[in-house]
C-alpha cells in the first residue's frame, strides 16, 4: 500500500514538472508516469519484471501512437485549409476524418489501462509540423504528402508489430484493427504523391 501511493505521488510529481515545463518532450514525459505506474504495480519478483517489462512496451507504442494521431489531425486540418492541390486537400481531409476517430478509441483505451498520453505533441511530431506548415503553397503540399509517406509506412510497421508484440490482449486487438486503416492511408498518399510532386 505504502508503496503504491509513493509511486502515485511520484507520478503526480511528474506530471506537475511536466506541466511546467513546456521544453520537455511530452511523449517522453508521459512514458515516465507510466514506468512509475508499472513499478508499483508489478511484484518484485521476475514474473514481476517479465509484467512490467510487457507493461512498459504497451505503455510505450500507446504514447508515441497519441502523439502521431494527434499530429495527423493537426496536420490535416492545417493543409486541409490551405492546399492548392485537390490531391493534398482531399488525403489531408481523410486524415482528419479517420484519426480522429482513432485517437478517441486510443483514449478510451488508454484510460482503460490506466495509461497517460501525451496532451501535446512529442518533439519529433512537433519539428514535423512545422516543416510542413511553415512552407507555402505548392511546397508545402509536397512537403506534407513526403512526410506523410514516410509516417504510414513507420506507422503500418509499428502497429503491425504492437498487434504481435503487445502484451495486453485489447491493446494487441486495437493495434491490428487499426493496421488495415494505415495501409489504406499509405496506399493512397503511395498514389497521389506522383500528381502532387509534378505540381508546378
Amino acid at each position: 500500500m505504502k508503496r503504491s501511493f509513493i509511486a502515485l505521488l511520484s507520478a503526480a510529481t511528474l506530471l506537475i514538472s511536466a506541466a511546467g515545463c513546456n521544453s520537455n518532450d511530452s511523449v517522453k514525459e508521459a512514458q515516465k508516469v507510466n514506468e512509475v505506474k508499472a513499478d508499483s504495480a508489478t511484484a518484485n519478483t521476475d514474473m514481476g519484471k517479465i509484467e512490467e517489462k510487457g507493461m512498459d512496451y504497451d505503455s510505450k507504442f500507446m504514447t508515441k501512437a497519441a502523439s502521431g494521431g494527434m499530429l495527423e489531425v493537426e496536420m490535416g486540418k492545417q493543409v486541409a485549409a490551405r492546399a492548392v492541390t485537390p490531391e493534398a486537400k482531399k488525403y489531408a481531409q481523410q486524415m482528419v476524418a479517420d484519426h480522429t476517430k482513432g485517437n478517441a478509441e486510443l483514449m478510451a483505451l488508454a484510460a482503460k489501462k490506466n495509461i497517460t498520453l501525451p496532451t501535446t505533441l512529442g518533439d519529433d511530431h512537433q519539428k514535423v509540423l512545422k516543416d510542413v506548415v511553415e512552407e507555402k503553397g505548392v511546397k508545402m503540399d509536397q512537403e506534407y504528402m513526403k512526410e506523410m509517406l514516410k509516417d504510414h509506412e513507420e506507422d503500418v510497421k509499428e502497429y503491425t508489430d504492437a498487434s504481435i508484440k503487445a502484451a495486453d490482449p485489447d491493446i494487441k486487438a486495437f493495434a491490428a484493427k487499426t493496421v488495415p486503416m494505415l495501409k489504406m492511408h499509405l496506399d493512397m498518399v503511395t498514389k497521389m504523391k506522383p500528381t502532387v510532386d509534378a505540381a508546378k
